[in-house]
């Protein structure tokens, strides 16, 4: 697994797709609803406040991020402020219309696009990992399944997320096309 640094993702002209967001759609399986996934991304870009993301039961979590456009996804970031709290193991499915624990939990590369092991300064200092583009290219959905953190805690904890990638170019507008004449 590769890091990447800002100034890497910028070059390439990546920039945040949390403004592509479709927040009606967001939703996280496991979630303390006193600490949701939307109470980190409703601003559409990189959570800098109080709040953070915490698992309930246990200490796994299902991350159902859609876009309101494809997207090509180049990196995650995922920021945690506990060390023994923050993700170690996670799993990236992607257009997957329903997703549960049963589904991901022993699934393996290529049934879902990425299983990364996050290092704990990757989380605790919330460094871009590079994901293998050719699997992210047309993403509608991002689906990010926790599994384990780095303290084996009953709690995981998620202060801040951020995917970098493209846009994927739609359809121009064609209304300055006019039919040739034969």
């Amino acid at each position: 697994m590769s890091t990447t640094t800002s100034a890497d993702a910028k070059e390439r002209g990546d920039v945040s797709l949390l403004e592509f967001l479709d927040l009606s759609q967001l939703d996280c399986l496991n979630e303390d609803s006193a600490h949701t996934l939307k109470s980190i991304l409703a601003q559409k870009t990189r959570n800098t406040s109080a709040s953070y993301l915490a698992s309930d039961a246990d200490e796994q979590l299902i991350l159902n991020i859609p876009f309101n456009q494809s997207v090509r996804v180049r990196s995650i970031v995922i920021h945690g402020s506990n060390p023994t709290q923050a993700p170690r193991a996670i799993k990236l499915a992607v257009n997957r219309p329903t997703l549960g624990f049963e589904d991901v939990e022993d699934a393996k590369e290529p049934e879902v696009a990425q299983i990364l092991s996050l290092s704990q300064a990757d989380v605790m200092e919330g460094r871009p990992v590079a994901l293998r583009f050719v699997r992210f290219q047309a993403v509608n959905s991002l689906h990010i399944f926790v599994g384990s953190n780095h303290g084996d805690e009953d709690t995981t904890r998620i202060d801040a997320i951020d995917i970098f990638g493209v846009p994927v170019e739609t359809t121009k507008d064609l209304s300055g096309l006019r039919k040739q004449d034969e």
